[in-house]
Order: C-alpha cells, then sequence, then structure tokens
C-alpha cells in the first residue's frame, strides 16, 4: 500500500519523530545557554574588536558552531563559549588589519549606549572605556586576546592557551609582555564621580554657548583630541594637542556652522558623555578623560556608520 501522505511526504516512523525531537530539544537547550552567556560574549569580542557591529558578527559565526557542538560533552559550556567567541574575534581582527590600514582620518572605537550597571562597575567601565580600549589598538591580536581575557575577565593560563592555541607558558609571557605595555599607556584615574561630572557640565556649558575661555579653563595644558569621520564626516586626520589648540578648534568648527547646537549628557561605554546635536540631528558623540579634574582626552566620533548603537543600551558584562 502507498504510504505517501496527502502532501506528499512519506509519513515519519517512530524512531524519526524521537529523533526529530531530540534534536529539536538539544537546539532549544543550547539557545537557551546562548542566551544565558551571550551579553558575555558580546563584551569579550567587543573589546577584542573595538567594533560593535563586528562583535556582533563574531556572536553569529559563534552561535552557529555551538549549535554544531555535542551538548553531552560540554562540561563547561561558559568556558566552551568564550573559547569559539574568542577565535572568532582573532580570526576577525587579523583580518581586519588591512580596513584599519586603509581607514581615513583617525580611528576611534565604535561608541556604546550602556546600561547604569556599566558605569557603577569600576573595572568594567574601565575596561570598555574609549582611551584604554585605543590602548589596546597598539597591541598584537593575540596580545590584546590575552590580555583581555586575563585582566578583564580574569580567565585562567590554561583556559586563555586553549582559546588562543598557545602553550600556558607562552600564554604567562605574552600576558606579562601585553601588561606592561598597557600599564605604561594606560590612562590615570585620578577624580572622583563627582569631579568627572562637574568638568563635564562645564565642557558642555561652553561647547553650547561657544565659550573659548570656558573652555581653556576646563581643558587640560596638554588635552588631545581625536575626531573619527570616517571620510565620511569631516574630521581631523591627526589628533590636535594642547588646550589652545583644542579649544580654537572646537569653537571654529562650531561658529563656521551657524546653526543650532544642542548638546545632550549621555553615558557612553560607561562614562559620562555628551550627544551633539546640529540643527536637529545627530551629529556626534563625545566621550571625554578627566584627569585631576580637568578634560585631558577628547574623543569625539562623527562616523555615522559607528553610531548605531547609542539610541538603546548595550548591556554589557565581565561575569
Amino acid at each position: 500500500m502507498d504510504r505517501t501522505s496527502a502532501d506528499g511526504e512519506q509519513p515519519r516512523t517512530g524512531s524519526e519523530t524521537a529523533g526529530r525531537d531530540r534534536g529539536e530539544h538539544v537546539t532549544v537547550e543550547a539557545t537557551k545557554t546562548f542566551l544565558a552567556h551571550r551579553n558575555l560574549l558580546f563584551t569579550v569580542a567587543y573589546e577584542m574588536l573595538g567594533s560593535a557591529a563586528d562583535a556582533d558578527d563574531v556572536l553569529q559565526e559563534t552561535w552557529l558552531r555551538w549549535v554544531e557542538v555535542d551538548q553531552a560533552r560540554v562540561t563547561e559550556p561558559r568556558a566552551y563559549l568564550v573559547r569559539i567567541t574568542t577565535r572568532q574575534a582573532l580570526n576577525r581582527l587579523r583580518s581586519m588589519k588591512r580596513r584599519r590600514e586603509a581607514y581615513v582620518g583617525s580611528w576611534l572605537p565604535e561608541p556604546l549606549l550602556t546600561t547604569p550597571d556599566v558605569a557603577a562597575d569600576v573595572e568594567l567601565a574601565e575596561s570598555v572605556s574609549m582611551a584604554l580600549m585605543l590602548v589596546l589598538e597598539t597591541l598584537t591580536p593575540t596580545e590584546r586576546a590575552v590580555f583581555v581575557l586575563r585582566e578583564a575577565f580574569g580567565i585562567g593560563y590554561d583556559e586563555i592557551a586553549a582559546a588562543v592555541d598557545k602553550t600556558p607558558a607562552a600564554v604567562h609571557q605574552i600576558a606579562h609582555r601585553a601588561r606592561r605595555h598597557v600599564e605604561a599607556r594606560r590612562p590615570c584615574r585620578t577624580v572622583t564621580a563627582r569631579q568627572a561630572e562637574a568638568a563635564l557640565e562645564a565642557f558642555r556649558r561652553a561647547l553650547e554657548t561657544r565659550d573659548l575661555q570656558g573652555l581653556l579653563d576646563v581643558l587640560a595644558p596638554d588635552v588631545v583630541a581625536i575626531s573619527d569621520g570616517g571620510g565620511i564626516k569631516q574630521a581631523t586626520p591627526r589628533p590636535i594637542l594642547g588646550a589652545d589648540k583644542v579649544a580654537r578648534f572646537i569653537v571654529g568648527g562650531l561658529t563656521k556652522n551657524d546653526v543650532t547646537l544642542t548638546v545632550q549628557p549621555t553615558v557612553i561605554n560607561g562614562s559620562a558623555a555628551l550627544a551633539l546635536h546640529v540643527g536637529g540631528e545627530l551629529d556626534g558623540v563625545i566621550a571625554l578623560r578627566v584627569e585631576d579634574a580637568r578634560i585631558a582626552g577628547l574623543y569625539y566620533v562623527r562616523n555615522p556608520q559607528k553610531l548605531t548603537h547609542i539610541d538603546s543600551e548595550t548591556p554589557l558584562t565581565l561575569r
């Protein structure tokens, strides 16, 4: 007898149905596990890449590999997922080298609108700060991966070794070298949250009123300003050094555009920042580094391709 069903398919046997059900169950459980660690995996990828868009792509690649894994053989899902994410991020980081070399003007990390708990976690906020992530750009891909996994996430050397395909002894050496490199360039945190907020507010008022002296009063003498337009929006090709030059550049740029300027406080990468709207449209985001109650670093992201993650909060975590 022909047992073809009305829709043209052969009816499933009991074993086929059971196999399908087991497969669906595995996928459901794999999804639950992945989602439970998603924020951690995104944070790992973002700290390694400095790009939320690329971090999202890495998570997609991680997911595709994770669902193909025999879940029953995985004793530590978190460690396994971090390993997959690290390897995918490393592959992407190496391939991004040419893209970075061809980038027009200065390159800054992609800013993220972060949740209040990120700002409250001093360790996490520092690990994703614009200033520190720029320092991480000076490391090799493997050094960056090792530094991020060890210093930010506290992952053991054996586990890191498995993720970067090195021996634990080699990872020890890489970690020591990367730590020494970062410590020599790491920005100092010498202000309280209240001092940082006061400096931000003074800077905001000076911006809105185009007050040159007000800017000079809040900028550190050796302030560094970096702007990133990506060749799409105007930006300085190189960093600007010194309070006088930075202040005149800011006021000159705003005066040249005789339009309404609105400056709104926000929280970017766990730190107080400003969103600038010119003529009612978002022009960019300014992240600040404050030292000794004055602004020592100013990072202005104008590239519209990097402003896609400031409309909604991005949850980050080190755990």
